[in-house]
């Protein structure tokens, strides 16, 4: 298809057309602030679905609210007319247009235009009433107050939190775009938006179910983000890996570490170093355990104990060697032989006393899992010769 987007370069912008370029061969007339109007009027001839997601949110001048959002909208649709263009539009607007302030007021009359336009010419509209938006290139002290708690924590910048207890609406920008994907698709989802005293009438004149939405929001608390930030950058000392199987905490981890300075991508893990080799703790978590890196040196044998419940996974991606297991009670013992050379996991199951010993001229690596972290007060390990 042929997709003009406006307000391109913008944080939902440039996430939608990157995501667009994944999904075939379209072609994109990209325009934004800085484009000349001439490719806006060559664009509106042949586009065949329009994301109109330019618009103006901490303009200098209070008017400027309404020349960005409405002005340039009407503009649009000015030149959609002209060409005789009935391609479907999608615009964004935001909760705020339920509010009286400049801000909402000027997103209303952008979507009043809409939705007149689309009524008139029997043309496929969309309406999207954003919440606060999330995720990666959004910009601090411009899109949202995650971006900037995701900026400033990063760097260690003092934030300013003036009621932890405050709710927050929030949208992943990942959700954003594939609600639009599915809208340009001819799947959107339509949901009754909410109805204030300032909209009522507006609501009434264009009905509920106009809006689109998008399916799945995050109701937080302005302290829950805040502590959850927190917790990603201490996780580089702790070690822990967040809840990654929480929808919202695994957006938000993803946005903090899209803030990272480019000069602290890696951070120093603590190697325990000794005559043998070393011993590296990777990453842990309450739920899912610990990971390390074993280095063993020639020769050297590491292990001779047992657990009770704790059990562990051993992999050699490095050098060669064998691991030996006995029954507890048991004098047999098992040998299973270990290479870089053919990664597979070794099982090493609870009640059987083990080693691994390095067999090989050179270090042998190997990737250790454990089922728990290790708590120095409840080690569950008990040393024995196999």
């Amino acid at each position: 298809m042929k997709i003009l987007i406006t307000g391109a370069k913008g944080f939902v912008g440039k996430n939608l057309i990157e995501t667009l370029k994944t999904q075939g061969e379209h072609t994109l007339y990209e325009y934004d602030v800085d484009s000349d109007i001439t490719a806006l009027q060559e664009f509106t001839k042949d586009c065949e679905f329009v994301f109109h997601l330019a618009g103006v949110n901490r303009p200098e001048n209070t008017e400027d609210f309404m020349k960005g959002n409405f002005g340039f909208t009407s503009t649009l649709l000015d030149y959609l007319r002209l060409n005789n263009n009935n391609a479907p539009i999608l615009i964004t607007s935001s909760t705020q247009a339920a509010l009286a302030n400049p801000y909402g007021e000027s997103k209303r009359a952008g979507e009043d235009l809409i939705f007149e336009y689309g009524q008139t010419n029997g043309i496929q509209t969309f309406v999207y009433r954003l919440p606060n938006v999330f995720g990666k290139w959004s910009r601090p002290n411009y899109n949202s107050a995650v971006a900037t708690f995701c900026y400033n924590i990063a760097r260690d910048i003092p934030i300013q939190v003036n009621n932890r207890d405050t709710l927050l609406n929030l949208v992943y920008i990942d959700d954003v775009v594939g609600e639009f994907i599915q809208a340009l698709q001819g799947n959107e989802y339509r949901e009754d938006v909410c109805e204030t005293e300032v909209e009522e009438s507006f609501i009434t004149r264009i009905g509920k179910s106009k809006f689109g939405s998008i399916k799945t929001t995050h109701a937080v608390t302005l302290g829950q983000v805040v502590d959850l930030l927190y917790s990603f950058k201490d996780s580089r000392k702790s070690l822990d890996v967040p809840f990654l199987a929480d929808e919202f905490t695994s957006a938000l981890y993803a946005t903090y570490l899209s803030f990272l300075p480019e000069d602290q991508f890696s951070y120093p893990l603590k190697m325990n170093v000794d005559s043998r080799g070393s011993f590296t703790e990777f990453i842990k978590t309450p739920e899912r355990g610990q990971v390390s890196i074993n280095i063993s040196r020639p020769g050297i044998t590491k292990g001779n104990h047992w657990h009770h419940t704790k059990n562990e996974k051993f992999l050699v991606v490095s050098g060669t060697g064998v691991i030996r297991f006995r029954k507890i009670g048991s004098d047999d013992i098992i040998d299973y032989f270990v290479s870089g050379e053919k990664l597979e996991v070794v099982d090493i199951p609870t009640g059987y006393t083990h080693n691994i010993e390095n067999l090989g001229d050179c270090d042998m690596v190997t990737v250790m899992w454990a089922s728990e972290a290790f708590d120095p007060g409840k080690p569950d390990t008990f040393y024995l010769e196999v």
